[in-house]
């Protein structure tokens, strides 16, 4: 498994980091090493894992950047408490 951090940085309360773990935690393949405001730090079995890990953080509303070996560069708006 290899491990990197994804800067999300919408993702400041308790309540969006919870929103965020249970975004990413039932992927196959995804083990969250640490979860804290602005950054998730999770460890993937694949490059397709990592692609996932991202998708699904910015489909629960959050914006990602500095994405550490990753090679998309999307990003969304958004964040349940950045309104």
């Amino acid at each position: 498994m290899k491990q990197f951090k994804i800067s999300v940085p919408d993702m400041q309360s308790t309540h969006c980091q919870t929103r965020v773990s249970n975004a990413v935690k039932d992927i196959n393949g995804v083990q969250i090493d640490n979860l804290q405001a602005g950054e998730i730090t999770v460890s993937v079995a694949s490059e397709d894992t990592k692609e996932e890990v991202v998708k699904a953080i910015e489909k629960a509303g959050y914006s990602v950047s500095g994405k550490e070996n990753c090679d998309t560069s999307e990003k969304s708006k958004g964040g349940c408490c950045s309104k």
